[in-house]
C-alpha cells in the first residue's frame, strides 16, 4: 500500500444511501476494517439496517448540495449507494431526478471538498448486451430502444461519473452490479423478498427466466476494495453467477424442503402483462408492478465476465448456493422475531 493510499484509507469515510441493502453492507464492511465511518441519512430514512453500527450519522438528502458538505469535509472517501428503484413508477421524473441530479449534486460537493476516492454503486443495466459470449465492460450499451426510464436513468448517472472523471478530475470508480443477495435484507429488496417467499413455500409461480447474480456481502467487499486498487474512471463488472430461477429456487426448496414454485413462461407473462398495463391505463391506474418493462428485464441480462474485478481488484465472490443458505438462514430468523417465536 502506498503512502498516498494509506493517507486517504486514515480518514473519516462517507457512506450514503446507508439505510439501503448496498450502503449498509458497505458501512458493515467498513466499520469491521476499523474505519471510521460517516453515513448520510434522510430523517425519514428507516435506520433498522445500520442502527447497530458505530457510525455518526449526518442528515441530509442528495437533492440538496448544501446538506451533503458537512458530511463530506475531511474524509477521503465517499461510497454511493444513492438508489431510487422504483422501475414500476408512471412518471419517470422522480427517478431521475433522485438518480442522476443526486449523483451530479454529490460529485460537485465532493470535487469541492477534495474527495480522493468516489465509489458509485452503478447497475448491471448500463452494460452493452453481448450476443456473441459474456458481457465485459468494453461493451458500449446498445439497446437504448428497449431500455425503460428506469434503466436509462441509470446509464445517464454512470455517464455522467464517467465523465466527471474524465473531464473534471473526479476520482470516481463504477461498480456494475448485479441481482444483490443475502443476510440482513432489512426492506426486503423484491428479488430478495421473492427468494425468501418461494423458499417458505408462500410464492407458488415464478417467471421461467435467468440472471446474474452477487451476494451482497461480495458486492460490498468489491467496494471497498476498488477504494484501494480501482483506476479512477473505469467501470467494474461485479456479478457472480449467472443463474435460472429454476435452478436458484431450486436450491431454496430443497434447503427448506418445500415444492417448487410453477413456472411461467415468458411468452404467457409478457401477454398478462401487456392486458394487465392496458387495463389499468384505462382505469387511470398508476405505479403498478405489472408491466412488459419488468418481464423483459427479468430475462435481459445474460452471462457475465467478471475476471476484470478478480483481476485488479482482487476479487473472489463465493459460491451462489453460500448466499442462497445464509440469506435464507436470516430471513427464517427475522420471521421468528417479527412474529415473536
Amino acid at each position: 500500500m502506498s503512502e498516498e493510499t494509506s493517507e486517504y484509507l486514515s480518514k473519516p469515510v462517507l457512506v450514503t444511501g446507508a439505510s439501503g441493502f448496498m450502503g449498509s453492507h458497505i458501512a458493515r464492511k467498513l466499520v469491521e476494517q476499523g474505519r471510521k465511518v460517516r453515513v448520510l441519512l434522510r430523517k425519514t430514512s428507516n435506520t433498522e439496517a445500520v442502527k447497530d453500527l458505530p457510525v455518526e450519522i449526518f442528515y441530509g438528502d442528495v437533492l440538496d448540495s448544501e446538506s451533503m458538505r458537512p458530511a463530506m469535509e475531511g474524509c477521503g472517501t465517499v461510497f454511493y449507494s444513492v438508489v431510487d428503484p422504483r422501475f414500476w413508477l408512471t412518471d419517470p421524473a422522480p427517478i431521475y431526478r433522485n438518480n442522476v441530479e443526486g449523483l451530479v449534486n454529490a460529485m460537485e460537493v465532493a470535487l469541492s471538498v477534495g474527495i480522493e476516492r468516489f465509489i458509485f454503486t452503478s447497475s448491471m443495466g448500463t452494460l452493452g448486451f453481448n450476443p456473441d459470449g459474456p458481457v465485459t465492460e468494453d461493451i458500449e450499451f446498445n439497446w437504448r430502444d428497449k431500455a425503460s426510464p428506469y434503466i436509462l436513468a441509470r446509464l445517464e448517472a454512470e455517464v455522467q461519473l464517467l465523465k466527471y472523471a474524465k473531464e473534471k478530475g473526479l476520482p470516481g470508480i463504477a461498480l456494475c452490479v448485479a441481482n444483490t443477495y443475502g443476510p440482513q435484507d432489512y426492506q426486503p429488496t423484491p428479488h430478495g423478498g421473492a427468494l425468501w417467499e418461494v423458499a417458505s413455500g408462500k410464492m407458488k409461480a415464478a417467471l421461467d427466466a435467468s440472471a446474474p447474480s452477487v451476494d451482497i456481502r461480495d458486492a460490498a467487499d468489491a467496494a471497498l476494495l476498488a477504494e484501494v486498487h480501482g483506476t479512477v474512471g473505469e467501470r467494474y463488472i461485479i456479478a457472480n453467477e449467472y443463474i435460472s430461477n429454476r435452478d436458484f429456487y431450486g436450491v431454496a426448496t430443497a434447503e427448506y424442503g418445500t415444492q417448487p414454485p410453477r413456472f411461467i413462461p415468458l411468452k404467457l407473462a409478457y401477454g398478462i402483462a401487456w392486458v394487465t398495463e392496458r387495463v389499468f391505463k384505462l382505469m387511470g391506474r398508476k405505479d403498478y408492478l405489472v408491466s412488459t418493462d419488468a418481464v423483459y428485464l427479468s430475462n435481459a441480462f445474460k452471462e457475465m465476465d467478471n475476471s476484470k474485478a478478480r483481476r485488479e481488484l482482487h476479487w473472489n465472490p463465493r459460491p451462489v448456493a453460500e448466499t442462497v443458505k445464509d440469506a435464507l438462514a436470516w430471513y427464517a430468523q427475522r420471521e421468528r422475531d417479527t412474529n415473536g417465536s
